[in-house]
C-alpha cells in the first residue's frame, strides 16, 4: 500500500474530467456553503457572562459635608448664571445597571438646566447626571 502514495500517476484517469454539477439541486452559495462550517457554541453565553463577570465596577465615594457644600456652592452659582453658557467640567458616579458600583465619567460642556425637584443636572449634549453623584466642579468662565 505505501506504493500506492507514491504513484504520481494515480489520478491521470480523472484530472481533466469536467467537475460534476446535479441536474437535480440548485448550486449551494458560498454563504451557505461556509456556515455548514461556522463554529458551534455549545455553551451560547458562557464567553458573554464570563466577560460581565470579569468587568471591573468602582465603588462610590461618600463625600464630606464640606465637599458636599463645595459643590453646592459651585451649581448655585452656575444656576444663576445659565445665560452665560459657561464651559463646565462635572465628574460624577453612574451607577451599573448590572452589578455593584459603578463608574466615574467627567462630561465637559455647557450646562442646561438644574431641576433641584428631581436632583438631576442636564447638559446641553442632553446628558443628565444626578445631583447626589457628582463629586467635582470646575468652571471655566472665560
Amino acid at each position: 500500500m505505501s506504493g500506492y502514495y507514491k504513484d504520481e500517476h494515480r489520478y491521470d484517469d480523472i484530472i481533466n474530467l469536467p467537475h460534476y454539477q446535479s441536474t437535480n439541486h440548485a448550486h449551494m452559495s458560498l454563504e451557505d456553503r461556509a456556515a455548514q462550517f461556522a463554529s458551534f457554541a455549545a455553551l451560547t453565553g458562557h464567553e458573554e457572562a464570563i466577560e460581565e463577570t470579569a468587568r471591573l465596577t468602582e465603588k462610590k465615594i461618600v463625600l464630606d459635608e464640606v465637599a458636599k457644600e463645595a459643590i453646592s456652592m459651585k451649581l448655585f452659582e452656575i444656576s444663576r448664571n445659565l445665560d452665560k453658557k459657561w464651559n463646565v467640567s462635572i465628574t460624577y458616579f453612574k451607577p451599573d445597571r448590572f452589578k455593584d458600583g459603578g463608574v466615574y465619567l467627567t462630561d465637559i460642556g455647557v450646562v442646561k438646566k438644574i431641576d433641584e425637584v428631581d436632583k438631576i443636572v442636564v447638559m446641553d449634549n442632553g446628558m443628565r447626571m444626578e445631583i447626589e453623584g457628582i463629586i467635582g466642579v470646575e468652571i471655566d468662565k472665560g
